[in-house]
């Protein structure tokens, strides 16, 4: 458990704020967030290799703050595997038991136990360096299995791998834990990893923890703007509009966004006011309208997976179409004046411009405020989008859409969110 803690270097940067969280035993918990969130702080902080500058950290029942990293039964796995060159894999995964006195046969038993969970058993005589990345990272995880911790502590532990082998490694790490059980928690700055792995997810962003949920939830029902465009691959699409009153729909209320001939008005399902009626607060004023790319649908498309949309439609001609075999990403501009961005959402792709991973999606953005229609005082920047400054629509791979040409859009209602453009925060 986190109670309260906070981490604050020299000159008053505050790595980590009053960050609290109960991980009951056995959780799967993943941090995630851009580079600079204070994630891998609060990690260390866990493990003993950071000292805490105020709060309380406990371990089961005992608070840990004064307890040096080696007894407070742990086990960290890194990011660079840090494996000792000169020792064998058998050696390397027996080293902590061997520190700590463990009997021989005690120490043998265990790692030949480990060495058969990861299916590592024929590389025991082997060095490091006559193991591929995926093998060393897999000897880096018996090292911590072998010492059967209260929990294991991951720091980023396959940004070093190729795409295909993180997926592999993935898959690997979370049948661990299945047979396992053991309080995990793990560091990473790909949302990809963190919706395949997690029982909860923390996000982070400038110290703070902005929510904790299970992945589903967190996709569904994001609380403000950073959670939605950090989670989701591609990233949602943000757009400036007008919440007006709409006879016409079932909750009398409709998002209308564009102008003229290119207005489109999405009506708003009931269930939208019944279950969270202070939208209703928002009538005649400005919203950020977000709705993700697989929730738009080529309105041609009459017998594919997701034909069955039901909202408004939009014209726009695809400027970019990416065939993923199964599914088509197509992208396209629908002009400054109504696509919407966040500054802490370009300030997270400024700070991860040199980071690698398959959750990196955003853009960037000029930054400056705007008015929104209503009058109402937003940190919205125009010149952003998904794509540079463009929108991006997740379609059916049977979609006949082509770079150039004319497409209709259909966006689900039901599953379009709202934020205040003043906090942020999703209305709701």
């Amino acid at each position: 458990m986190l109670e309260d803690v906070c981490k604050v270097y020299g000159e008053g940067v505050v790595a980590v704020r009053d960050m609290n969280l109960v991980i009951p035993d056995g959780e799967f918990v993943v941090f995630v967030g851009p580079s600079g969130c204070g994630k891998s702080t609060a990690l260390r902080m866990i493990a003993g290799l950071e000292v805490i500058t105020s709060g309380r950290v406990h371990i089961g029942e005992q608070v840990v703050n004064d307890l040096p990293p080696r007894d407070r039964d742990i086990a960290m796995v890194f990011q660079n595997y840090a494996l000792y060159p000169h020792m064998n894999v058998r050696e390397n995964m027996g080293f902590a038991l061997k520190l700590k006195k463990e009997d021989k046969e005690e120490i043998n038993r265990r790692v030949e136990e480990a060495a058969n969970i990861l299916g590592i058993q024929s590389f025991l005589d082997r060095k490091p360096k006559a193991l591929s990345g995926g093998q060393r990272q897999r000897v880096a995880l018996g090292r911590a299995i072998v010492r059967e911790p209260k929990a294991f502590l991951m720091d980023e532990p396959l940004s070093n791998l190729d795409a295909k082998l993180r997926v592999n490694m993935r898959t690997e790490i979370s049948k661990l834990h299945n047979r396992l059980g053991t309080t995990t928690i793990y560091v990473t700055h790909d949302q990809t990893e963190a919706m395949t792995m997690a029982d909860r997810i923390v996000v982070l962003k400038d110290g703070e923890v902005q929510q904790v949920a299970d992945p589903q939830t967190m996709y569904e029902h994001p609380v403000n703007v950073f959670v939605a465009g950090f989670i989701g691959s591609p990233a949602m699409n943000f757009l400036r509009a007008h919440l007006q009153r709409d006879k016409e729909s079932e909750s009398g209320y409709a998002a209308v966004f564009g102008e003229g001939a290119r207005e489109t008005r999405i009506p708003l399902p009931e269930r939208t006011l019944s279950e969270h009626p202070e939208v209703g607060e928002y009538a005649d004023r400005g919203v950020i309208l977000g709705v993700r790319p697989e929730h738009m649908e080529d309105e041609s498309v009459t017998n594919g997976h997701r034909s069955n949309c039901s909202g408004s439609s939009l014209e726009v001609e695809p400027e970019v179409i990416e065939s993923m075999g199964s599914e088509k990403y197509v992208y396209f501009s629908l002009g400054e004046d109504q696509i919407a961005h966040s500054k802490t959402l370009d300030a997270m792709v400024s700070a991860d411009a040199g980071d690698a991973g398959e959750g990196n999606n955003g853009s960037g953005g000029s930054g400056r405020s705007v008015e929104e229609p209503g009058g109402d005082s937003s940190s919205f920047a125009g010149a952003a989008g998904s794509f540079g400054e463009m929108m991006v629509a997740r379609i059916a791979a049977e979609s006949g859409a082509r770079k150039g040409g004319s497409l209709r859009l259909r966006m689900e209602a039901d599953k379009v969110r709202l934020f205040d453009p003043q906090t942020e925060r999703a209305i709701g």
